[in-house]
């Protein structure tokens, strides 16, 4: 694991508690204060089998804990949690099947453990210390491997009757699309994410596109190295072939907010995870693609489309948090 601690004395820093946010791809964990900073962190790949994840985390913490005092810890999980948020009951892109994730960490790693679903803690954590501090309505994009959505109304995360709303990333705006993690076809996160940025890369190059694009000649060579991250590095240095899959991906994540905005009709729209802290390859042209698109486009008021404050970090951010506000809300906390 690599980790980077920052020296800002415990005793000036609050209560602390460490946020995990579980990714498809990695796992970052750090310690978090009542502020919002956080103070130190590890980074690891997370890994394929639920007892090795579980061993990743249980690790992380211990590494942590032994340079700070914690308190809590908060997990960031993409995946439907019972109304509790005790169970992991469904994850695409994590192992976890009915898996009572809180009691069996607490248990392992000594400390109170409360989960949240990873765009929601972002949303929590863009209200609280970022982007949407000032919203009403807001809707909280993280997107990375895939999409998720936390949706905050008057300030409260909005949840459903069973615990699992917005999962917006699964809506199918394609039929017959590309096939996802989830077990459908044509979700919008395969058109709208780091791995559909991939994707489409590999689809444009496939129709004749690439040439005179250091990108595509480094994927002819080595073609496992095709990341998202990569290929929004390319579009930073004006790649032609990874200008154009971001053309694409702004074409796409413009065509579901414009979906979203007819159902919420939200006032304030945060781009959070990993590609929305690199909007500015795509931002502009996605607004014209949603104002577009909006049934009722020039007739009525349109979202404000931010990109997070937060970065990254709005995951571990948001899951500290909420395991800090758990614990005071327990009895004796």
């Amino acid at each position: 694991m690599s980790s980077d601690a920052a020296a800002i004395p415990a005793a000036e820093s609050g209560r602390l508690a460490v946020g995990i946010d579980i990714g498809g791809t990695s796992t970052r964990a750090g310690v978090v204060d009542e502020q919002g900073q956080i103070l130190d962190k590890v980074r690891t790949q997370t890994p394929a089998t639920a007892s090795a994840l579980e061993t990743c985390l249980d690790r992380a913490v211990g590494e942590l804990r032994e340079r700070w005092p914690i308190e809590a810890v908060g997990l960031a999980i993409a995946g439907f949690l019972t109304p509790d948020r005790q169970t992991v009951r469904f994850s695409p892109h994590l192992p976890w099947r009915e898996a009572a994730v809180a009691a069996d960490l607490t248990e392992r790693i000594g400390l109170p453990v409360f989960l949240e679903h990873d765009a929601n803690a972002a949303a929590v954590a863009e209200l609280h210390y970022g982007a949407a501090a000032r919203g009403h309505n807001t809707l909280v994009l993280a997107i990375g491997t895939g999409i998720g959505a936390g949706l905050l109304l008057d300030g409260e995360l909005y949840r459903g009757s069973f615990g699992v709303a917005p999962e917006l990333g699964h809506l199918r705006l394609v039929p017959e699309g590309r096939p996802c993690a989830c077990g459908k076809f044509g979700c919008w996160e395969r058109y709208c994410s780091g791995t559909a940025l991939v994707d489409h890369v590999v689809e444009l190059v496939a129709d004749g596109a690439g040439g005179g694009s250091a990108l595509a000649r480094e994927i002819g060579e080595d073609p496992g190295s095709l990341t998202g991250r990569r290929v929004a590095a390319a579009a930073q240095d004006g790649d032609p072939l990874a200008v154009a899959a971001f053309a694409e991906f702004a074409r796409w994540l413009g065509l579901g907010l414009a979906m979203i905005g007819d159902i919420f009709d939200p006032d304030l729209v945060v781009l959070a995870g990993g590609l929305g802290a690199a909007s500015s390859l795509f931002l502009d042209e996605a607004r014209e693609h949603y104002r577009a698109m909006l049934t009722g486009a020039g007739h009525r008021k349109t979202a404000r489309i931010r990109s997070t404050q937060l970065g990254e970090a709005a995951g571990v951010i948001g899951a500290a948090d909420v395991a800090r506000r758990e614990l005071r809300a327990a009895p004796g906390g």
